[in-house]
Formats: structure tokens, sequence, C-alpha cells
């Protein structure tokens, strides 16, 4: 039966000779979705409107261009001998953490040359970056990549997965585990975690270093799971790391910021 399997078709829509995959529209539906509850959510917080529009534009090219710089760097054993598939981020290859580098230092110049708090924008953006990487991660599904090691169809059935996930996760005769699922889950949990803690009423910038925690843990952890990992030395994936040194800085910065009596305003001030 598992050889009559076909992997669901990567391009979403053909316009002459312009072709349109899903990886690209998913990735582009969790960053307008994410905008949207930005710009909503800054409004309410008093912030112009345009503001989010205004910082997307800059962000999300710096981030997707940081992202691919940042993976492409960890394979260039790869890419220097095939140097026309740089550009080719349609197939996948974009670093979630060098996005996140990329993003966080246009927002850091954006809030500096606007004259408004980084710290206010970062948890305002919080819930919708997460949201945004919970949606990303179905753009590696519709790829067959960021998948974890070989596993048995009986296993994938008893996660009570429907079959369009389990039929794609078997790739090249061999069935993996869904770790852009799980990640993706774990990401829609930090996300309703995120909204609860705003109604907690944490100091300012302490809902995006949540963030940055909650989501390192799970990166960590996921991250073993995989095959395709991005190696530092030997055995060491490089966004285990870089997970570790986010939790370690987030926290850092939490007790330093209190210590300093940099983080006097709440979120809702």
């Amino acid at each position: 039966m598992d050889s009559t399997i076909q992997p669901l078709d990567r391009v979403f829509l053909h316009l002459g000779p312009i072709t349109i995959y899903w990886y690209g529209v998913i990735i582009g539906t969790g960053v307008l979705i994410g905008l949207w509850l930005a710009t909503r959510e800054g409004a309410r917080r008093g912030l112009p409107k345009e503001t989010f529009v205004d910082l997307v534009l800059f962000a999300v090219p710096i981030a997707i261009l940081c992202a691919r710089v940042y993976y492409v760097i960890f394979e260039w054993d790869y890419y220097s001998k095939h140097l026309s598939e740089i550009p080719q981020i349609w197939e996948g290859g974009l670093a979630i953490h060098g996005g996140l580098i990329g993003a966080v230092a246009t927002g850091i110049v954006f809030a500096k040359v606007r004259g408004l708090s980084f710290w206010k924008l970062a948890d305002i953006a919080a819930p919708s970056i997460i949201l945004g990487q919970a949606i990303g991660r179905w753009g590696n599904f519709m790829n067959q990549e960021a998948h974890g090691g070989p596993v048995t169809r009986e296993f994938l059935e008893s996660l009570h997965l429907p079959d369009f996930i389990i039929n794609q996760m078997y790739i090249n005769g061999q069935y993996y585990h869904p770790t852009f699922l799980y990640e993706s889950l774990w990401n829609l949990a930090g996300f309703l975690l995120l909204l609860w803690l705003r109604r907690v009423n944490l100091r300012r910038g302490e809902l995006f270093l949540s963030y940055l925690i909650w989501y390192s843990i799970g990166r960590f952890f996921i991250e073993g799971m995989r095959t395709d990992s991005l190696m530092l030395a030997g055995h060491l994936r490089i966004a285990q790391v870089v997970s570790v040194a986010l939790i370690i800085l987030s926290v850092c910065l939490w007790v330093f910021r209190r210590v300093k009596g940099l983080a006097k305003e709440r979120y809702n001030d």
C-alpha cells in the first residue's frame, strides 16, 4: 500500500512562467495573520495603526535574508558547490534563529528611529511571532522537511493523526516523526500562554522574554529528534546551542532589568 502514496503537490499555483509554492504561501499567511493581530493590539496600546505595517515592511525582508544567510553559512560545504541554489528559498532552508536575529535587529533600529520603546514593540509582537512560527512550520510539512527520525506507520496512527499527515511523512520509502507538527503545536500553546500573560500584566519586556524562553525550551527538545539539523561540530546541534543561550540570556535580562529598575512600566501601562 505504501508504494502508492504520493506526496502532496508543493506547487500552489502556476501563473504563466511564475510558480507559487505552498511554502511561500503558508509563510506569507503566518506573517499576515501575525501583522493583523499586532496591529490590533498596537492600536489598543496607543500606537499609530501604521506602526507594525511599517515595521513589517522592513523586518520581513531582512528576517528572510538573515534566515537564508544563517542557513547557507552552516551548510556552506554544500552551497559552495551549488551557488545557483542559494537564492532558492522556496526549496526550504530558512533558519528561524537567523530570521529572529534579523527581526530583532530591525526592531531595535526601527524603535530608535521612531522614538518608541523597543520592549513595548517586542511585547506586542511576541504572540504574533510565535503564532507565525506555528503556521510557518506547515510550509516544512508541504516540503517534507524538518522531520524527525524513522518510525512506523503504526506509530503515527497511534498518535491519531489524519491520513494526509501520515502519508506526507512517508518519504523515500520510510515514515518519519512529524517534528514540524510537534513544534507547531508547541508554538500554538506558547501563543495561548502569551495571551494569558498579557492579562497578568508583566513588566515591560517580560512578555517578549517569556516568548524566547518558551520557544527555546520546545526547540531544544524537538531539535534533538530531527535528522536535518545544522551542526556546529560533531554531534553539537546549532539550534540547541542557540536555544540554551537564549534561555540563559532571557533569564539574565529579566533579572537584570528588574534589579536595575529598567522594567518599572507594566505591559498595560
